[in-house]
């Protein structure tokens, strides 16, 4: 079974920068998408950014030109950094692993951005 390990969240003042990072135990189909969602308390989680095995790349409007989200070479670890962080980017950050329809979700890592 898969697992995701997520690192990175934290707390940071706004218009900060913060960079999480999610490393998968094992990617067993080349093509695969990897993202990241989030979701804050009494809300449904969200699509914030994913990247496919081939390196195309989607992000959610409210982030695009503030995040970027990236891949190692070996595929399994990805990658988003966030800068010029605003309040309304405070939620748990949730990493995903598709695999041929196969969704694995990580724990999640908070992040809070204080005004």
């Amino acid at each position: 079974q898969v697992q995701l390990m997520e690192s990175g969240g934290g707390l940071v003042q706004a218009g900060g920068s913060l960079r999480l990072s999610c490393s998968a135990s094992r990617v067993t189909f080349n093509m695969n998408v990897m993202g990241w969602y989030r979701q804050v308390p009494g809300n449904e989680r969200e699509l914030v950014a994913t990247i496919t095995s081939r390196g195309d790349t989607n992000y959610a409007d409210s982030v695009r030109g503030r995040f970027s989200i990236s891949r190692s070479k070996t595929g399994n670890t990805v990658y988003l950094q966030m800068n010029r962080l605003e309040s309304e980017d405070t939620a748990i950050y949730y990493c995903r692993l598709n695999q041929r329809g196969s969704i694995t979700w990580g724990q999640g890592t908070q992040v809070t951005v204080s005004s």
